[in-house]
């Protein structure tokens, strides 16, 4: 009796646990499937917005965006948000780490062993609700560059479509320019003496009128483009989040940080994310995609398994495929402010002052209009370095202002400054993990000026503007040059102003890089693909194979447009045998 009621016991338990285990795995499979979507997208910056607008517009396209940062705006409005959506603005998030991951590099041996500030957008929009609004596209020679590098179908004839399909531009479409992407580009409004000053004295030291820089002729000195819409900064979440966020099939959660691709083999199946303190995990059936930058993305495939076998072995992290090129290629542009006194009082420096501030402010809360309504980096350029130069390797900012120390200290003077720095840097540097954890930042190692063409080009970077702001158009404006100073004028003077006072332009990129599988150093391949791992791609300016000739926004869209065509499964557009702008002869400078 006492063994008959033994095994009967015996196997009611048995069964008991086994529909336990059952149901705790049904449990789990319905779990994961209410978590469960065609794609998972990391990051809601200048890349992952554009993915998940396209890749909803199919109905049957289910897209998870997880985004580290808050909203960009505060209980639906724009207005309460205003330091973010006031174009004038922008200096308060550059320095504030509220939405930013307020970055920093390790110390610069080159650039007197200064650690050097690298602020990165951590917020809806991403960079592109930080950065000064400045679209500008590169030279079609850095994508012909892309191609010849591996990233075979990425030359400017496959792009220039991309830039277009994401643009409307104010001034209407034509061969160059959109007429109806979500992207609204404009000109500067506020027709300021001192833009209409700079751009006459670059004419005076030789240099041509350009009415498009984006378009036909990057080469000499016009009119920039900015992400201004009626008064407000057009960020990616303007452009292209807001508008899809109503579909059934686009979820988007904030202050989300992905701490981990999950995997399945090599097979990518998912992420597991913080929330509120939480853990938990989102499944993509098909793809996940990461657009979290050039430092978040390499950080996360790192903290994930792929990237360096030894360094991850270090750091106990288990191999999931080796990529030694995972943080490598890291390329940036760095500028220097060169500074002058104005002897009138036009500059912005009465706008800083509180009162003035508060009525700019004001008057752009009640109707969007006024000096709160652009960055006033209106006006700028680029031009070749020197002779055999082929096309250009130097970009200008011009600002009827003086920023000193990105904007986190106020202005003393009436000034205007240009922002002038070298294009096509010839330093490489790397970033790796501190550690494994998810919250700690990497460690940045720019390798800025380590080269002898590096400390050449920023020494013209210097003469050229100098030569620039002596011109008979400044005549009527110009006081003592602040920054250098009169006093710098040898080789050896300007080199040591450069290690001085040269700072990011805030472009990292190439960590990622796009190349063919026989390039031991590429992360991705042409079709944005993660090498050696199913399922995963990365599409942010961390794939680029090396850094354009300009701004990194509107390539970074560009990027994000091309590679939602491929992930659709849509054949490139293109556009061929566009005619650009080649100097009359090498033999010259200018």
């Amino acid at each position: 009796m006492h063994k008959v009621t033994g095994t009967l016991l015996k196997n009611i338990l048995g069964i008991t646990e086994q529909q336990f285990k059952i149901s705790r795995a049904a449990s789990q499979l319905s779990s994961e499937k209410a978590n469960s979507y065609n794609y998972v997208i990391v990051g809601a910056g200048s890349a992952g917005c554009v993915l998940a607008n396209r890749l909803t517009e199919d109905p049957l396209s289910t897209v998870l965006l997880l985004e580290a940062g808050p909203k960009d705006t505060l209980l639906g409005s724009k207005r309460l948000m205003w330091k973010i959506h006031m174009p004038a603005a922008l200096t308060y998030n550059l320095c504030d780490e509220k939405y930013n991951w307020y970055y920093h590099t390790t110390s610069q041996k080159h650039l007197d062993n200064r650690i050097l500030y690298w602020p990165r957008g951590r917020v809806w929009g991403g960079s592109s609700s930080l950065n000064a609004m400045v679209y500008i596209r590169g030279h079609a020679e850095d994508y012909n560059r892309w191609s010849r590098e591996g990233a075979i179908g990425w030359d400017y004839e496959h792009c220039l479509p991309y830039f277009k399909k994401a643009q409307t531009h104010e001034l209407g479409p034509d061969q160059y320019r959109g007429g109806n992407g979500p992207l609204y580009v404009s000109r500067g409004k506020t027709n300021h003496p001192l833009h209409h000053a700079f751009l006459e004295a670059t004419q005076q030291a030789g240099y041509p009128f350009t009415d498009d820089m984006n378009g036909y002729q990057q080469e000499g000195f016009g009119w920039m483009d900015m992400t201004v819409h009626q008064g407000q900064r057009w960020s990616t979440a303007s452009a292209y989040l807001r508008p899809a966020i109503s579909r059934p099939n686009l979820s988007v959660a904030e202050k989300t940080l992905v701490t981990k691709i999950l995997f399945q083999g090599t097979k990518s199946t998912g992420v597991e994310y913080v929330k509120n303190g939480q853990r938990k995990k989102a499944f993509a059936s098909k793809e996940v995609i990461l657009s979290g930058g050039a430092i978040n993305s390499p950080q996360l495939l790192m903290l994930s398994g792929i990237g360096n076998a030894d360094d991850l072995k270090k750091l106990g992290i288990p191999v999931v495929c080796h990529l030694p090129g995972v943080g490598q290629n890291l390329q940036d542009h760095l500028e220097v402010y060169i500074q002058q006194k104005c002897t009138k009082p036009i500059t912005l420096y009465n706008a800083q002052k509180p009162v003035n501030m508060v009525r700019i402010g004001l008057e752009w809360l009640w109707k969007f209009t006024g000096e709160g309504a652009t960055a006033h980096l209106e006006s700028g350029g680029f031009i070749r370095s020197e002779p055999g130069v082929p096309h250009p390797d130097i970009q200008f900012h011009f600002l009827p202002s003086q920023v000193i120390d990105h904007g986190r200290v106020a202005s003393t003077m009436e000034a205007y400054q240009v922002h002038v720095g070298p294009m096509r840097s010839m330093s490489v540097g790397w970033l790796k993990l501190k550690s494994t954890d998810p919250n700690d930042h990497p460690i940045i190692e720019p390798n800025y000026m380590s080269t002898e063409r590096d400390i050449w080009e920023f020494r013209q970077c210097v003469k050229l503007t100098r030569e620039i702001f002596a011109q008979k158009a400044f005549e009527k404006f110009r006081g003592p040059e602040i920054q250098p100073g009169n006093h710098v004028q040898s080789d050896k003077e300007i080199d040591a102003f450069i290690r001085q006072k040269a700072d990011s332009a805030y472009h990292p990129s190439c960590t990622c890089k796009m190349g063919q599988l026989s390039d031991s150093t590429a992360v991705v391949d042409p079709q944005t693909k993660v090498i050696g791992v199913e399922n995963l791609r990365v599409v942010d300016a961390s794939i680029m194979p090396s850094v354009v000739t300009g701004n990194l926004n509107a390539p970074t869209i560009m990027i994000a447009e091309k590679a939602a065509d491929i992930i659709k499964g849509l054949p490139s557009l293109q556009e061929k045998n566009v005619p650009v702008y080649k100097p009359m002869t090498l033999e010259t400078q200018r």
